[in-house]
């Protein structure tokens, strides 16, 4: 199954910002993978959710070209959700 073709892709990582970015291991496998998601090459493309601790929030992650932010960030104790430009304060979990 192509990427394209998902709703959603969890993605996990080693850190992520306010902004949606997000630190991986360096190997730049989902950079490589999603990179067929930049538009004009496809229509809908998945949710991009990432996977973390609150601890791994970061002040900010400079990005590079290549890098496709993030549209949430699940962690143990809240949801983080980028609304325009910025991941939200977040919803805490029960």
């Amino acid at each position: 199954m192509l990427s394209w073709h998902l709703d959603l892709l969890l993605l996990p990582l080693v850190g992520f910002d306010a902004d949606g970015h997000r630190l991986g291991m360096g190997g730049g496998f989902y950079d490589r993978t999603l990179a067929a998601l930049r538009p004009p090459r496809c229509g809908q493309r998945p949710r991009l959710v990432g996977i973390a601790h609150d601890c791994q929030r970061l002040i900010q992650i400079v990005p590079r070209p290549w890098d496709i932010p993030l549209d949430a960030v699940v962690t143990e104790c809240r949801v983080y959700v980028r609304q325009k430009q910025r991941i939200g304060a977040g919803t805490d979990l029960p």
